[in-house]
C-alpha cells in the first residue's frame, strides 16, 4: 500500500512493500523525479539493501552451522513493511523480525525507515536495532533511482554525474559474470568533480567508487543547472548503475552503501562477511540518505 507526504515544493509516496521510495513529484511543474520502475527495463525505484549488499558467494552463507540460501541484496526490499505513521512531513514504517525472515537470517531486529521532508530535501533515515540476545551482524545500502533525461529536451550526453570537489575515486571492481568483488581496483579518474555520462557507460555494469571525501554527488542537466543531489558523508561506499542503454539510458541510480557484495574468495560463513554494523542485544545502528531535488 502507498502512503504520502508533502509540502510546498515536494510530493513523496512510499510503498510499504519493501519501505520503497516510489515517487517525488515536483509540484511547480507535475515532474516526476524518480524512476518509474518500468518491469522491462528495471522493476524497482529506490529499495534498501538489508542484511547485505550484492551477492553472497555461491548464493549461500552459513551461521550457527545451517547454510542460509540468499538472493542479491538480501531481502529487506522483498518484504511488506508495517506503517506506523505520516505527519507534518513525517513518515514511518518497520520491519521487524519473524518466522519468514529467520528463514533467511536467525537473527531477530527492528529495521525502522523514517521519511523527513525539509523543503526541497529528502531525508531517508534507516535504524536497525537487535532485539534478539546473539550478536546481529548485517550490511546495508541505499538504491535510489533518478528518472533521466529530466524532460523529452534533453539525451543523456546533456548531463553529468559532479561531486561537490574534486576526487580521485578508486573503483572496486567485480567479476562482469559474477558480480563479486575481485579484489582488483583503478583509478575512475584524477582530481576531477566531473563524471562525464552517455549511454554505454554502465554496459559492464554498475561503479563502485571508494577513497571518496566528496560530500554530495548530484546528477546535472548541464545547460540549465537543474539537478538532483545525494549526500555521500559517512557512507565508505557510493555506486553508480543503470540498466545498459538499450538504445538510451532511463535512469540513474546513485547508491551509498554501507558494506559490498561478496568477495571470489569468501569463506561463506557470515561472521567472516565484513559488516555494516555487529550489534549487541538491545543496541541501535543509524544511517541518513540525504536528497535534494533541485528540477
Amino acid at each position: 500500500m502507498q502512503h504520502t507526504i508533502e509540502n510546498e515544493f515536494l510530493t513523496v509516496t512510499v510503498e510499504s512493500k519493501g519501505a520503497e521510495l516510489v515517487s517525488v513529484v515536483d509540484k511547480a511543474t507535475g515532474a516526476e523525479m524518480m524512476w518509474d520502475g518500468q518491469k522491462d527495463v528495471w522493476p524497482r525505484r529506490a529499495p534498501i539493501l538489508f542484511p547485505y549488499c550484492g551477492k553472497l558467494n555461491g548464493g549461500h552463507y552459513t551461521l550457527d552451522g545451517e547454510t542460509y540460501q540468499g538472493g542479491q541484496h538480501g531481502f529487506g526490499r522483498d518484504l511488506e513493511h508495517e506503517f506506523v505513521s505520516a505527519e507534518n512531513g513525517v513518515m514511518r514504517f518497520v520491519l521487524r523480525s519473524n518466522e519468514a525472515t529467520r528463514q533467511k537470517l536467525p537473527r531477530d531486529f527492528a529495521l525502522e525507515s523514517t521519511f523527513t521532508l525539509t523543503g526541497r530535501t529528502l531525508r531517508q533515515t534507516i535504524t536497525v536495532t537487535n532485539t534478539g540476545d546473539k550478536e546481529l551482524r548485517f550490511g546495508f545500502g541505499f538504491h535510489p533511482g533518478f528518472a533521466l533525461p529530466f524532460d523529452d529536451k534533453h539525451t543523456t550526453a546533456d548531463y553529468e554525474l559532479r561531486f561537490d570537489a574534486p576526487q580521485t575515486p578508486v573503483v572496486i571492481e567485480t567479476g562482469a559474470t559474477s558480480g563479486l568483488v575481485t579484489g582488483a581496483t583503478r583509478v575512475l579518474m584524477e582530481n576531477s568533480a566531473v563524471i562525464p555520462m552517455d549511454d554505454r557507460m554502465f554496459d559492464h555494469d554498475s561503479i563502485c567508487m571508494s577513497k571518496l571525501t566528496a560530500k554530495t554527488l548530484s546528477v546535472v542537466e548541464k545547460d540549465t543547472g537543474r539537478r538532483i543531489t545525494v549526500g555521500l558523508e559517512g557512507f565508505p561506499y557510493t555506486l553508480i548503475w543503470s540498466a545498459v542503454g538499450n538504445p538510451e539510458l532511463h535512469f540513474v541510480c546513485i547508491e551509498p552503501w554501507h558494506s559490498l557484495p561478496d568477495t571470489e574468495t569468501a569463506t561463506g560463513n557470515w561472521n567472516d562477511k565484513p559488516c555494516a554494523a555487529a550489534l549487541a542485544a538491545g543496541e541501535s545502528w543509524s544511517t541518513d540518505l540525504n536528497m535534494t531535488f533541485e528540477r
